[in-house]
């Protein structure tokens, strides 16, 4: 017996290595022809601009003080939004993950809406909330585009469905009798949470934290409307040098910068996260969710319904008030109209081109983060594997700048000739569609006892039969989560796309930015007319997939 045993674990051992390097061989295949690649050649492009290669800008660059200030500026601000996002958005993880009341679902997709609102959108609603002439000055006069205030509630605003999908995902499916059983040893409300709880919602609050800490220490949109002259990151200087002062030497040494930090921070998450692996007890979600008890768990919802109607609400509803502004309906239908001069086609086939792009990036994404993913999870992974994970993050910490510029000068010649084509935009928007699928997946995936993969192995299972009768009823609904995620940040993704979009097929955001870029009223509306059609879309979308998500079919 203990022979045919060894044997078994034998053939399974050798099977598994070949699993994971069939799964690993897909993005690995993907991250190095459609980010390594145009990243290398951009960086590679300015710092030859002068006939030769200048590492020694590295200095130069470093000693400028207006650098060292942004330089400053960018990392104080991406802590202090990360800190201020997970302070204000846990508690509504909470709410949404172990909380059962009316219009949970529906909430549920109308907080994710503002995370895929394209930035110079969200920027100029946030101006007209806190800015002159704004709400908060006719009321109160007080104005706050001045100051980094600002900024810290814009970043909150869209990276709080981050936090709450994230945390309240694994949170929804914690069992709730381990803390149960805390508290009848004698253990506190607080005590118990702290030492069993709060643990196991580690790697997720970790994960969390990294992809709302890598959008805003990469913000672009929300820093240079509401930052104007006095703030900028990193992200807004590489677009002033590239676009502005035509200076790509500086630009190239700017990114090298951002890809240094970035690759730290997610080489110090990578060792954290797998130092706190633990195998959890998993239960169906929809069980774990009850009414409200006590005044203190009506308090917190109360509270956290409002803050989501005063921080989340309040500037969609700017937004759609404003594409009402002119009567009858007049900047709706002005975008079924061709000017022939901001746009080769109507505005309103933007919709479309949108939508579709969004469906072929989401299925891009979801095989490619899906198959990562899965080879990250396994036992057996290397430290070559597991490094890969840390590499996943790097386009959520790479300037769009630089990507959409080395998509238009890397994929330009045979055999990768694809800047004519439609397959660019996708896969750009796959790109930051990937990091959340697997930060979403890869808690849940770890959270799976290996005992139940190493005994199907045991029994002969082949590989593909364990994940699909082992791992998949136990990840489905993180899998619907994680394709949600990709879907709305491909449908608002905006920094890569507005460089390789073509005319005649031009994406929501771009649309926007187009109409923004203009004066006029017209085209102003216009503007806010797209960003509420954008807004209904993706509510729809969420609201769908919550339905999905809830569906007693898909329970495991």
């Amino acid at each position: 017996m203990d022979l045919a045993r060894t044997e078994v674990s034998g053939r399974g051992s050798r099977a598994g290595s070949a699993a994971r390097l069939g799964l690993m061989a897909v993005p690995v295949a993907f991250f190095a022809v459609f980010f390594a690649y145009p990243v290398a050649a951009i960086v590679a492009r300015g710092l030859g601009a002068d006939g030769g290669w200048r590492f020694g800008a590295l200095g130069d660059v470093l000693a400028q003080s207006g650098i060292r200030h942004v330089l400053w500026f960018t990392t104080w601000q991406a802590l202090a939004s990360t800190a201020l996002t997970l302070l204000i958005a846990l508690p509504a993880a909470y709410v949404f993950a172990r909380l059962d009341f009316p219009g949970r679902h529906v909430l549920r997709a109308v907080v994710t809406v503002p995370f895929v609102l394209p930035t110079v959108v969200v920027g100029t609603a946030f101006l007209a909330l806190v800015g002159r002439g704004g709400l908060l000055d006719d009321l109160w006069g007080v104005r706050l585009d001045t100051t980094v205030w600002a900024i810290l509630l814009a970043h909150v605003f869209f990276n709080y469905a981050v936090v709450v999908r994230t945390v309240g995902g694994l949170w929804s499916q914690l069992d709730p009798r381990q803390e149960e059983a805390a508290r009848m040893l004698g253990a506190s409300r607080l005590t118990a949470w702290r030492t069993v709880t709060l643990p196991a919602l580690g790697p997720a609050v970790a994960a969390a934290a990294l992809m709302v800490f890598l959008f805003t220490f990469t913000s672009f949109g929300v820093v240079q409307i509401l930052g104007g002259p006095t703030f900028s990151t990193l992200e807004v200087e590489i677009y002033r040098q590239t676009s502005e002062i035509f200076d790509l030497s500086t630009a190239a040494v700017l990114t090298l910068v951002q890809f240094a930090a970035v690759g730290a921070i997610l080489g110090v998450h990578a060792w954290t996260v797998r130092r706190r692996e633990t195998a959890l007890r998993l239960v169906d979600a929809s069980v774990t969710a009850r009414r409200p008890r006590g005044a203190g768990q009506w308090a917190l919802l109360a509270g956290v319904l409002a803050t989501i109607a005063v921080l989340l609400v309040l500037p969609l509803a700017v937004l759609a008030q404003r594409s009402f502004d002119a009567p009858g309906f007049a900047y709706y239908r002005a975008l079924t109209r061709d000017d022939g001069n901001v746009f080769l086609v109507p505005p309103i086939e933007a919709i479309g081109n949108s939508l579709e792009y969004a469906v072929v990036a989401t299925a891009i994404a979801v095989l490619v983060g899906g198959l990562a993913a899965a080879a990250l999870t396994r036992r057996d992974a290397g430290r070559l594997v597991r490094g890969f994970d840390a590499l996943l993050m790097l386009p959520l910490g790479v300037s769009a700048v630089t990507v959409g510029f080395g998509f238009l000068i890397a994929l330009d010649e045979p055999p990768l000739d694809l800047r004519g084509t439609w397959i660019l935009v996708p896969l750009a928007q796959a790109l930051v569609g990937v990091p959340f699928v697997v930060r979403t997946m890869l808690p849940v995936l770890r959270a799976v006892d290996h005992r139940l993969r190493e005994a199907a192995a045991v029994l002969g299972a082949s590989p593909w039969r364990v994940w699909r009768e082992v791992d998949l009823p136990m990840v489905r609904r993180a899998l619907l989560v994680a394709a949600g995620f990709a879907f709305a940040v491909s449908l608002g993704e905006f920094g890569a796309t507005v460089f390789i979009a073509r005319p005649d097929h031009p994406t929501l955001p771009v649309a926007v930015a187009r109409l923004l870029g203009r004066a006029g009223e017209l085209n102003y509306g216009q503007a806010m007319a797209l960003s509420t059609i954008l807004m209904v879309v993706c509510a729809v979308a969420l609201l769908v997939l919550e339905r999905l998500r809830t569906d007693r079919t898909g329970d495991f």
